[in-house]
């Protein structure tokens, strides 16, 4: 199977995961709309989370490899570097889901903060799957991105829905 269709396969089950979170959300993770405010401020903890122990692993590998302690450029296709890869796209999803989640809360009126939640938990899971596949073997990122970016566009595409449809 050529690399193209691995990734393809991946991104594919990503989509498949982002249609099932968000369906699961929407029907069985029901919290009271007074909790929205709560539920949107504390949504992001677990992605920040994640973006500690990715950090904390770039610090440990650089205080324990005497070529990069000072701050030198990561060596291609190592491990450090991977991580590095691995907390930038994390940034770039974290900034993307801190634009769109919390209006998507709000537009998705009594599912909003179950949706919310449940993107939450779902960002950490796709993340780590992103982090394994890619130390594992560059295309089996492919699932990680996909389950982590697709959730955010299916859910904004929801909740424009929701709007332009009252």
């Amino acid at each position: 199977m050529s690399e193209r269709a691995r990734i393809m396969i991946g991104m594919a089950a990503g989509a498949l995961w982002a249609l099932v979170l968000l369906w699961a959300a929407g029907r069985y993770v029901a919290l009271p709309v007074f909790t929205l405010m709560p539920t949107i401020m504390t949504a992001f903890l677990l992605p920040g989370l994640f973006m500690l122990v990715v950090i904390g692993r770039l610090a440990q590998r650089r205080f324990f490899d005497d070529d990069i302690i000072d701050g030198g450029a990561f060596a291609p296709g190592t491990g450090a570097e991977i991580d590095q890869r691995v907390l930038g796209n994390t940034v770039e999803q974290l900034v993307l889901a801190l634009c769109i989640w919390p209006a998507t809360a709000v537009l998705l009126a009594g599912q909003g903060p179950g949706v919310i939640a449940a993107l939450g938990v779902g960002f950490v899971i796709a993340r780590l799957a992103f982090w394994i596949g890619y130390h594992l073997s560059p295309p089996l990122r492919a699932f990680g991105f996909a389950a982590t970016f697709y959730p955010t566009v299916f859910v904004a595409i929801w909740a424009l829905a929701r709007l332009v449809g009252g």
